[in-house]
């Protein structure tokens, strides 16, 4: 934790992560002045599961509130902002307990049920109407697997945060970005699409609210917090949009890189665009206009598991410096694809993460520079499209643990053209959006703030754009090479 002694009123942001829960106050100018963070484990009972007991939630958000109520006072926070990771299952009895451990979004076993769904509404008819490629990891295929398994149908399908938000206020509701994630909201009549919602078996889904609404703290955790009963709790965002909120993106050609678990590239668009090729999610943004989402699932995790298998002390950013301090030309071909899958750009769930050019003379260096090349070249792709999408090319707004190396953000700028910004302070941007979004919402603080603090910049080196082109073409010559021989042993 840390922080600095705060003046004046204060909107506290709580987002509920992959690992764990951070909190941040921020004041009216927009300056976090505090952060704490409780962390929870992660279950793997079988193959491709990932779950968590919700109680743990409710734990390290008392936690979290706990450290941050000894470095502000508790009766300066008037509001409060949530956000949430996505999507993430939590099946409620009708009594509002949880039944069953929380389904997160890295649990990969509800594949058959995800297809399933898609074949019965028509993925091109799903994707036109949601904006989703909807998968195994959306609630509803989440769903209807533990439907198959026993659960009773007439159970409650909540989002993560939505189950926060009834355990701080007593009201289920969700927000439509959250709605988004599980898989059955329809982007032109902002509602539940019912024939998506039949054809996985939910008859139980909460109401869907605008973001900035909001819901009374209850007066039991008001007391345990030690804050005023009452405050408004902000319906709040999908972690994704709301680190966007925090980063800025409010127009075309703005893109927002939050870097962590995964990587989550998001643009702006005035309307529900959806592409043809269906390489981007489209999701509503918490204040207006709509986000153009594409994501690098596990980019985080696996700069964390090559840490750990080359014995690299200080995980994925000690890793990132020593990937400075190889060249790019003698670094292996890396295809970051360690979900597995690809939905990115590509959209090919078959893709496996691969090595290519390894060599008895191959430095831990080299290896680790390949790795990060090829999240980068990645990230080029996703890049190019969102620029399509929007006609204009923004600079890089970026976030997150896994852009604090400054190598990654110079080899980001150089293979794209594109400049790069990341604020200095080490933010939970998504716990920023949330509490910016409250203030905006319920405090009626100005949305231009200055929450960007002190940012670094990186412009791009026009000299190093061949050598990145040529790179990209050996990465994309590996990846078809890969996807040939795997079509070669299906037929």
């Amino acid at each position: 934790m840390s922080g600095r002694s705060p003046t004046g009123p204060l909107a506290v942001g709580v987002d509920l992560g992959t690992s764990s829960l951070k909190v941040v106050a921020v004041d009216e100018r927009g300056r976090c002045v505090a952060q704490a963070r409780a962390g929870y484990p992660t279950a793997q009972p079988e193959p491709d599961a990932a779950e968590q007991d919700p109680s743990d939630w409710l734990i390290a958000c008392d936690t979290a509130i706990g450290q941050l109520a000894t470095v502000t006072d508790p009766s300066s926070w008037l509001t409060i902002g949530l956000s949430g990771m996505m999507p993430t299952l939590v099946s409620i009895a009708p009594d509002g307990t949880p039944v069953g451990p929380a389904i997160t979004w890295k649990d990969g076993r509800a594949e058959p049920e995800g297809r399933s769904i898609a074949a019965t509404v028509g993925p091109d008819a799903l994707y036109r109407r949601t904006g989703q490629r909807v998968d195994g990891r959306y609630l509803l295929a989440m769903h209807a697997r533990r439907v198959r398994l026993g659960l009773p149908s007439d159970t409650i399908v909540a989002g993560a945060k939505d189950f926060l938000l009834e355990a701080l206020t007593g009201e289920l509701l969700t927000d439509p970005s959250t709605a988004s994630g599980y898989g059955a909201y329809d982007l032109r009549s902002k509602a539940w699409d019912d024939a998506v919602l039949a054809a996985a078996g939910v008859t139980h889904v909460p109401a869907v609210v605008d973001s900035r609404e909001s819901r009374p703290l209850s007066s039991a955790t008001a007391a345990r917090w030690g804050c005023r009963p009452g405050i408004p709790v902000v319906v709040g965002a999908a972690d994704s949009v709301l680190g966007a909120h925090a980063l800025g993106v409010r127009a075309a050609g703005d893109v927002a890189y939050i870097a962590g678990t995964s990587n989550v590239i998001l643009g702006w668009s005035a309307s529900p665009r959806v592409d043809e090729a269906g390489r981007y999610l489209v999701t509503p943004m918490a204040s207006e206009g709509y986000g153009l989402e594409m994501d690098l699932l596990a980019t985080g995790s696996a700069m964390e598991w090559l840490a750990g298998l080359l014995g690299v002390a200080g995980g994925p950013a000690a890793l990132a410096e020593l990937a400075a301090t190889a060249d790019l030309a003698s670094a292996p071909l890396v295809l970051p694809y360690f979900s597995p899958g690809e939905q990115g750009a590509l959209w090919d769930p078959r893709l496996t993460g691969a090595v290519e050019g390894l060599t008895l003379r191959t430095t831990a260096a080299e290896l680790a520079r390949g790795l990060l090349a090829g999240i980068v070249l990645e990230s080029s792709r996703c890049l190019d499209v969102l620029e399509h999408a929007s006609g204009r090319r923004g600079t890089i707004l970026m976030s997150g643990s896994g852009a604090a190396a400054q190598v990654f953000r110079q080899d980001l700028a150089d293979a794209t053209g594109r400049t790069v910004s990341f604020d200095r302070h080490e933010l939970d941007h998504s716990a920023v959006g949330a509490a910016l979004l409250a203030g905006h919402a319920t405090l009626h603080w100005p949305e231009t703030t200055d929450s960007a603090g002190e940012t670094s910049v990186v412009e791009p080196d026009p000299a190093q754009a061949k050598r990145w082109a040529h790179r990209f073409e050996r990465h994309d010559a590996a990846r078809q090479s890969q996807t040939a021989r795997r079509d070669e042993r299906s037929t």
